[in-house]
């Protein structure tokens, strides 16, 4: 059986930009488009239904495309691969190495990326503490390349990895597939008090896009963070010392030699720093050539948009609770959460080339928060 599936642009191009959609039936066998092949992901989405994910690329503003998805068993094609090492997820396009996440290193206090390379497969995330490169920064030991923290809950620390601070442990995956448009990991995490009391539970669902190398990488991030079994309450302390999205850059991109964006036009540390926005970006020198990392905040994040815990020496992390620090004790951010509810936040990191200008970072914004319209049959 053949869906047609019609993807309309809207105001603005789209190039290489991930869609998703929920099909009548058991997967996808195959896309076309225009009688061409189009790569794409299926998996069961239940009651009969399954999700369709594919990248839509050189869609003109205003224009709309007819894809044919054929209903059918999901047809294994070369793609992305991942290989389990039994601490790390680690993620190769053909012989090509693109990135591992670490999620059972006993060294760490919590999971992380590393490496992400930019789309010349150079670093634009520092090595220490993973690694001791000559020239690096080796301040903040635990700000480990990409990963997902807070520095109060309950009083505990799950920020730092100083003595006595608090810990992430994985708990199994829920999904962990590989394929032509994308690797997903889905995963059970349990934050923990520095002696093992359990305090919060997370679902955290990481997709890595396959991009052309040149293109750079995409990773979305789901967080859904729920009270542990008999924790009435989880308070989210008002504290700068967090970002539930956090990245290092590269010691060579720090500012001033590099340069730290935002979507509202500031510049640098102190035009950024403690400041609402929808995107922040940092790009600088590597390796010779300038490259970039920007953290997206989705509308369905909670207290979208995000303030932002971006520094000149290289750390950018999304933090919606440290409102004290942010405007000068005007305000304040801690947030109550009761047993049985959930908070969520949703972040796209993009790699790219160039400064966040050539990257073209507004557009991509908008294909993260407001994607085409598709509509079925």
């Amino acid at each position: 059986m053949d869906i047609k599936v019609t993807v309309q642009a809207g105001m603005r191009a789209r190039a290489l930009c991930p869609v998703a959609v929920v099909l009548t039936g058991e997967g996808v066998s195959a896309l076309t488009a225009e009688g061409k092949p189009v790569p794409c992901q299926s998996r069961p989405a239940g009651a009969g239904k399954c999700e369709l994910r594919f990248l839509v690329n050189d869609l003109a503003a205003g224009a709309k495309r007819e894809y044919v998805a054929t209903i059918g068993k999901p047809v294994a094609t070369d793609g992305l691969a991942l290989k389990d090492t039994g601490a790390a997820i680690e993620v190769s396009d053909g012989a090509d190495l693109l990135t591992a996440y670490h999620y059972l290193d006993p060294k760490a206090a919590r999971p992380y990326w590393f490496p992400v390379l930019d789309p010349r497969g150079k670093r634009v995330t520092r090595a220490f503490p993973m690694e001791n490169v000559p020239g690096e920064n080796q301040d903040h030991k635990h700000h480990r390349s990409l990963w997902v923290a807070y520095g109060d809950l309950n009083g505990s620390d799950n920020w730092s990895e100083e003595e006595n601070c608090a810990t992430q442990a994985h708990q199994g995956w829920n999904e962990l597939t590989s394929g032509p448009v994308a690797v997903v990991l889905d995963q059970n995490v349990v934050w923990r008090k520095h002696l093992g009391e359990p305090v919060l539970n997370e679902r955290r669902v990481w997709r890595f896009y396959r991009l052309p190398r040149a293109a750079g990488s995409l990773f979305d991030l789901e967080v859904d963070l729920t009270p542990a079994k008999d924790v009435p309450e989880v308070v989210f302390g008002d504290t700068k010392e967090g970002g539930l999205c956090s990245v290092r850059v590269a010691t060579s991109m720090d500012a001033p030699k590099g340069r730290i964006r935002n979507s509202a036009g500031g510049i640098d540390e102190g035009e950024c720093w403690g400041k609402r926005a929808h995107w922040c970006d940092y790009s600088g020198p590597v390796a010779g050539e300038w490259s970039g990392i920007t953290i997206f905040d989705h509308p369905a994040s909670f207290r979208h948009p995000t303030w932002w815990h971006v520094r000149n020496y290289g750390l950018m992390t999304a933090n919606c609770f440290g409102l004290s620090y942010f405007t000068d004790k005007k305000e304040n951010g801690t947030h109550r959460l009761a047993a049985g509810e959930t908070l969520r936040f949703r972040y796209r990191v993009m790699i790219h080339a160039g400064d966040c200008d050539q990257a073209q970072t507004d557009t991509k914004y908008q294909d993260y928060a407001n994607p085409p319209v598709i509509k079925v049959g």
